[in-house]
């Protein structure tokens, strides 16, 4: 039997515990109250602490439409919404699925740096830094566009990346991509899983990423934290990405793994990052602490996982600055993803950047960009019939479909592997001697392969 002081000591703090659930979900309810909803919550993750109800109301939704929205959505609940639901313009950025791939790209130094380092440790220090650094531009509450089938982006003029995506099915919704310079492969197949929960979306990223550093042929596998987006109705939107993201070396059996803070209330914890490399047999060896929205650091430790005596703190990546007050809350580099200044020479018609619902959204006509985007999906609608009709199955370009299927931890997983294609057209187009004096912005967009669909 245990101590009258234990007793008395479990006693209390299971009442102070008991009693602050209890103002947890009396505050829940309140504010959920002012709004006339149950169980959607809204928070404020900046860290305010402004009145509840002026909180509940912000966003980028009028209330008339709010209202609307909500009502239509609620059959969704619980269900899996990432192609199932037509979205109006206003919630959308000028950017599509397959350009958001590519913004892994902005700090491709880091992998630079994983492929020149011969501490195998340090390798994963910089490998995990490069995958941390993509959720500052993620964390924008934009949508961005589901891509056509057989859509692609390249990028080119950036760290010496070459960088090709492809929209390989839309029944599921799948992506491919591929990515190379002197240092380093990347090849990613994806397949997001949503679940609609009212105000908020869950985001399963199921899918298999895979660098290859160049020098020593090590594999790095990549399973990257689960993401929920809050508020998407009612209040402020925000974005959260809490969990696990681990890195394996496939080569050596090392590995990262960084935790994720959830965000607590008024903005706790939010953005930060901790974890450790550890080696083939499970021992600490560097720890790793930062936030994703500022920079990442690491420091050599012991087997307890304490800062080794001698050594200090060192910042391995820092978040380049981002433009202010930008209407989408782009980073510079995604303007420069949407931009012409990154695309190669003889563009690819099927390029996302000449889909004329983007470009309209870009330039403000929210109407011009809604009636397009209608379009096109209508002309996709179109081609399906027309490729079933003639007995045909819609095969990518740049990727293969394999007989692999992969286990995540939130489904199995087909994959697509890149086929060198594409490497093989680009270095006829860069050896030619002719000038591609054409004006981008004329190019008609033409992702269909069962006749040109574009004007019907």
């Amino acid at each position: 039997m245990g101590s009258p002081d234990k007793d008395q000591s479990k006693g209390f703090f299971a009442t102070m515990t008991s009693g602050l659930s209890m103002f947890g979900n009396a505050m829940h309810r309140s504010i959920n109250g002012l709004l006339g909803y149950e169980g959607l919550e809204v928070i404020n993750p900046e860290g305010g602490k402004e009145d509840a109800e002026e909180e509940a109301h912000k966003g980028r939704w009028r209330e008339e439409e709010r209202d609307s929205y909500w009502k239509m959505m609620q059959k969704y609940i619980g269900m899996d919404v990432t192609s199932m639901v037509t979205l109006p313009v206003l919630i959308f950025e000028p950017m599509t699925m397959l350009q958001k791939m590519a913004e892994l790209m902005e700090y491709p130094h880091l992998l630079d740096k994983a492929d020149e380092c011969e501490d195998p440790y340090m390798r994963l220090v910089y490998a995990t830094s490069w995958a941390i650094s993509v959720y500052y531009a993620y964390q924008r509450t934009w949508k961005p566009f589901n891509p056509i089938l057989g859509e692609t982006y390249e990028m080119v003029n950036h760290g010496g990346i070459t960088f090709i995506s492809e929209q390989v099915s839309h029944h599921p919704p799948m992506s491919a991509g591929h990515a190379e310079n002197e240092h380093f492969t990347y090849d990613v197949t994806s397949k997001l899983k949503t679940k609609f929960l009212g105000n908020s979306l869950d985001v399963y990223p199921v899918g298999r990423t895979r660098v290859v550093l160049k020098k020593d042929g090590v594999v790095l596998d990549l399973v990257p934290p689960p993401t929920k987006v809050n508020n998407l109705i009612f209040g402020r939107t925000w974005v959260d990405s809490p969990g696990e993201m681990i890195m394996t070396n496939l080569t050596t059996g090392d590995k990262a793994v960084l935790y994720f803070q959830p965000c607590g209330w008024f903005g706790a914890g939010r953005y930060e990052v901790d974890g450790y490399v550890y080696n083939a047999a499970e021992e600490p060896k560097i720890l790793m602490t930062g936030k994703w929205n500022e920079g990442m650091s690491y420091q050599p430790c012991d087997m307890e996982g304490e800062p080794l005596p001698g050594t200090e703190l060192k910042e391995v990546w820092r978040v380049a600055p981002a433009p202010e007050n930008d209407k989408f809350q782009y980073t510079h580099f995604a303007h420069k993803i949407n931009s012409f200044d990154t695309a190669p020479k003889k563009l690819l018609a099927s390029d996302s950047r000449l889909r004329p619902d983007r470009y309209a959204l870009e330039k403000g006509d929210l109407i011009k960009a809604g009636t397009e985007k209608s379009n096109l999906e209508e002309r996709q609608r179109a081609e399906k019939r027309s490729r079933e009709a003639k007995g045909h199955q819609f095969a990518p370009r740049w990727f293969d479909v394999t007989d692999e299927v992969t286990p995540t931890p939130w489904g199995d997983l087909e994959i697509y592997r890149y086929n060198g294609k594409y490497t093989d057209h680009r270095a006829a187009i860069d050896s030619s001697d002719s000038i591609d004096g054409v004006d981008f912005q004329s190019m008609e967009f033409n992702p269909w392969q069962y006749g040109n669909l574009s004007k019907e």
